[in-house]
């Protein structure tokens, strides 16, 4: 009996280890998906075949140094300097630029190319993994139309810069209608819209303002479009024109410094409290600004004065035609010499408090036929508007740009008071 169940015992135990087997073939282990990992590509390369090294150019960095500090022999070195010197001059390298190291991914870690970054776009690359090869190149750029508006509270810059704009369009606003709105006089109410270009390097990178394609500003109720337009398709010169194919450009801004406020006007009639109110005449405009504030040549011209005399401080004065000069006193230093030629808008002296001043400004003089007159009564001359031939063009150019404009809602900002910038003339 008991020889018959270990028999039996033994038989099944069989029997189970078969269907095990059975099971193992029939249930073989899970498959497994492969996944390629995500090539991350930069400067032309795939960077998942390196080791990548980031760094910036610091105090006693050359070329050499930093190949030297990532093993490799100064024999090597030297012959990339040598290859490298007729693409690029390597000792220009520049404190606090960023570059970038590719090693191979292997034990000894040699580098294999050098990348180093002029700027947000343009950068260098020295490879010598095989042959040595060095070229520039610029990382792909995307361009993006935006739009912005605003209503004045305060100032333009304020206004502009509390909606997060970049400094850049601010500048080329001021810049577009510096020769068609007195900015010192604007009003409470007063209102911009434009459309601008930004760059954005591989979709996200802000990299700077393209420009600005159109604008509109109404002052006082006047309505001021702006469009820029290219007059010359050999040179690429371009311009702002109204809706009317008018130049916005007249032969002279109307201020000398970009942001500040008018301190002090024209007035011969002026009478001063320190002086007993005795009749002391103001034949210039004071326009208030920080120290070493730019102070910029309001019309093309040559320097017949730049010099320091009593009250005057420090000064320049430029001769512009027959008819016109202009004087900035009051200057910390000059940037140009007598005999000096200049264009509109070239700085000239930087704003401080030399000679007789109670406060940091540039006394602006305008002088006309040889008498000092207030500039912001003078029916000033205008710049060239659009060629004939241009202006059906021109008016087909400026429609969508003008509809585009006119749907622009606009932004309002919650009132403060900040005094800088452009000043507001309430009514």
């Amino acid at each position: 009996m008991y020889q018959k169940s270990l028999v039996v015992a033994v038989l099944l135990g069989l029997v189970m280890w078969s269907c095990k087997e059975d099971v193992e073939k029939i249930n073989p282990e899970p498959f497994q998906t492969y996944i390629a990992p995500v090539e991350l590509r930069e400067f032309g390369f795939n960077l998942n075949d390196y080791v990548v090294k980031r760094d910036t150019i610091r105090s006693g960095d050359s070329f050499g140094t930093i190949l030297q500090r990532n093993n490799m022999n100064y024999p090597k070195i030297y012959q990339i300097a040598e290859s490298a010197k007729d693409s690029y001059d390597i000792r220009k390298l520049q404190i606090g630029k960023p570059y970038t190291l590719l090693l191979s991914k292997d034990s000894l870690q040699t580098p294999q190319c050098f990348i180093y970054q002029e700027n947000n776009i343009d950068y260098v690359v020295i490879h010598f993994a095989d042959s040595i090869v060095t070229y520039k190149e610029k990382k792909p750029v995307t361009i993006v139309t935006k739009e912005a508006s605003g209503v004045i509270n305060n100032s333009l810059s304020v206004t502009m810069d509390s909606q997060g704009l970049p400094q850049a369009l601010i500048g080329e606003m001021a810049d577009i209608y510096a020769w068609t709105i007195n900015f010192w006089k604007l009003q409470k109410g007063d209102r911009f819209k434009i459309i601008y270009r930004q760059r954005y390097i591989e979709d996200s990178i802000y990299a700077g303002l393209e420009g600005i394609d159109a604008a509109y500003f109404q002052h006082k109720d006047e309505d001021f479009y702006a469009f820029k337009f290219e007059t010359d398709s050999v040179t690429k010169s371009a311009d702002f024109f109204d809706e009317n194919a008018k130049s916005l450009r007249r032969a002279f801004l109307q201020a000398p410094v970009n942001f500040g406020r008018i301190s002090s006007r024209y007035n011969l009639n002026r009478r001063i409290a320190y002086y007993g109110y005795a009749l002391r005449p103001h034949k210039g405009t004071d326009f208030a600004a920080p120290i070493g504030t730019p102070i910029l040549a309001t019309a093309n011209g040559t320097v017949t004065e730049s010099t320091q005399r009593g009250g005057n401080g420090k000064y320049v004065k430029i001769k512009h035609n027959e008819t016109y000069s202009t004087q900035y006193l009051h200057m910390r230093n000059q940037a140009v010499k007598k005999g000096q030629y200049v264009k509109q808008g070239d700085v000239i002296g930087y704003v401080g408090m030399t000679g007789n001043t109670g406060g940091p400004h540039v006394c602006y003089r305008f002088w006309k036929n040889g008498h000092q007159v207030d500039p912001f009564k003078e029916k000033l001359p205008t710049a060239e508007s659009i060629p004939n031939h241009l202006v059906v063009k021109y008016q087909d150019f400026i429609i969508p740009l003008r509809e585009r404009l006119d749907k622009i809602p606009y932004e309002y900002q919650n009132e403060t008071t900040i005094e800088q910038g452009y000043s507001i003339t309430k009514n």
